[in-house]
């Protein structure tokens, strides 16, 4: 709402010059500063006589026009940040018309010299801090890795027996699994398959920090046990059926099985729901063709074979991760 200085008398102008009584002070269509109008219907005065602090005659000139200390005035008239200030006319401007802006006051965001305002260029600057977990924003990554670093020491400085003994106990092949299947299952996932040098500890930081700060702790967990417990599954029975066939020996029943790299390949593959189409086209075609190198290697095609499985489970859980992330379908930094 504007704001009118009242109980003001306008200032006379030069001889000739009649000013209607009770006039608003408006500049009129035409005419030079200081003149009346004979055109117009009133015999309004081009120059607004706007009182300043120490009156109604303005220090600015011979137009008339509001100084630079009349404008503060103005500004500060209502003793609020935000309030109307009365600019006067000048090149560009609509016919000599008083121009009303805007004063941003202190706790005011505007735009900056960059053109963009505060909470943009928040989002716009790198954070490189936010691609590790923290027990607050990430705390299902940040205290599973504190749990896989106390295992990964165990692994690297004790008994080397003991370690073993370790490992088999917690191992999901066919014979624990038909045993204690929820006791194994858990206990596998302690563990890193060729400790801390392991690739699968970088992209179990990474790729579950990300997934966590987008859909949250409870669907990454779901995220990562669906991975594991499935393609575990998937790659164990039918060699528990193969060996009931008599395609594979008794000893198929007893292998050492355990990790996070089917919970981490499951991750990858729902991380990859979250993005633009170009980045997931390329993080499923590195992740994908990495594995798919590995299987054809024959290294460990059980394994190898899993690792493809859970990275095809994440890819399936994209309408559930979707629900949850899709207001935040940008990178972490």
């Amino acid at each position: 709402m504007e704001r009118t200085p009242t109980g003001t008398a306008a200032s006379p102008g030069p001889p000739g010059t009649a000013a209607s009584p009770g006039s608003p002070g408006l500049p009129g269509p035409s005419g030079p500063i200081g003149l009346a109008d004979p055109s117009g219907p009133s015999g309004l005065t081009r120059a607004s006589a706007l009182p300043g602090p120490s009156g109604p005659s303005s220090p600015s000139g011979a137009s008339g026009l509001p100084g630079p200390s009349d404008l503060i005035g103005l500004a500060g008239a209502s003793g609020l940040p935000g309030s109307p200030v009365f600019l006067p006319d000048g090149p560009g401007l609509l016919d000599g018309v008083p121009r009303r802006r805007t004063v941003a006051g202190p706790g005011r965001r505007g735009p900056s010299a960059s053109g963009l305002p505060a909470p943009a260029r928040e989002r716009s600057r790198p954070r490189p801090w936010r691609l590790l977990p923290t027990p607050t924003g990430t705390p299902f990554t940040f205290f599973y890795a504190l749990v896989l670093a106390v295992t990964s020491y165990v692994t690297a400085r004790a008994d080397p027996a003991l370690v073993r003994s370790l490992h088999e106990n917690s191992s999901t092949d066919v014979a624990h699994l038909l045993h204690a299947p929820v006791p194994v299952l858990a206990a596998s996932a302690l563990w890193v398959a060729g400790g801390i040098a392991s690739p699968f500890v970088p992209g179990f930081l990474l790729v579950l920090t990300a997934l966590e700060r987008r859909v949250g702790g409870v669907r990454t967990a779901g995220v990562f046990l669906l991975g594991h417990i499935l393609a575990t599954l998937a790659t164990e029975i039918p060699v528990g059926l193969a060996v009931l066939a008599g395609h594979l020996p008794d000893s198929s029943l007893h292998r050492l099985d355990y990790g996070v790299s089917f919970g981490v390949a499951a991750s990858v593959g729902a991380l990859a729901g979250l993005l633009a189409p170009w980045p997931r086209r390329l993080l499923l075609a590195v992740s994908g063709g990495t594995l798919l190198r590995d299987l054809l290697a024959l290294t460990d095609p059980l394994s190898n074979w899993g690792h493809l499985i859970a990275l095809a489970i994440g890819v399936a859980t994209w309408p559930w991760v979707r629900r949850r992330g899709s207001g935040a379908r940008e990178w972490c930094v």
